[in-house]
């Protein structure tokens, strides 16, 4: 029997979602310290780690986005940070929190429709906080 892992899995759940969407440049899964647990990238061949939706810079922002929001949100009594939406005039990013202790963001360009994308980040996002948690059935 195969093994599988939980990298694995999170990977797929990541590609299945950025598959549903269009616009997608990008998604992570993002610990709280801002580490990449996992990363899905539609692109294929040759990319540049340094780029703007690279893994690691994404995840790095997207911690310390969540870091202010939650911040932001006890501060004036808001209750816990339910999404996070930044949007530019070239696309943006949406984070969604998985569990406590890691988040899932994802890059879109601006022909991405957001709804979709923010209801399609949020069904993932209980797919992941599955995953993490063990809960794989």
């Amino acid at each position: 029997m195969a093994q599988v892992y939980r990298t694995d899995l999170l990977e797929e759940a990541l590609k299945k979602m950025c598959i549903k969407l269009e616009g997608v440049q990008g998604a992570v899964i993002v610990s709280i310290e801002g580490f990449v647990v996992a990363a899905y990238t539609p692109y294929e061949g040759d990319m540049d780690e340094e780029g703007p939706t690279s893994s690691p810079q994404v995840a790095a922002m997207a911690a310390t986005l969540i870091a202010l929001g939650e911040r932001t949100l006890s501060r004036l009594a808001q209750g816990e940070m339910i999404r996070l939406l930044i949007e530019g005039n070239d696309g943006g990013m949406l984070v969604v929190p998985a569990n406590r202790r890691a988040s899932v963001a994802i890059m879109v360009g601006k022909e991405a429709k957001m709804g979709l994308a923010l209801y399609a980040l949020k069904q993932s996002a209980h797919t992941i906080s599955n995953i993490l948690e063990g809960n794989t059935n």
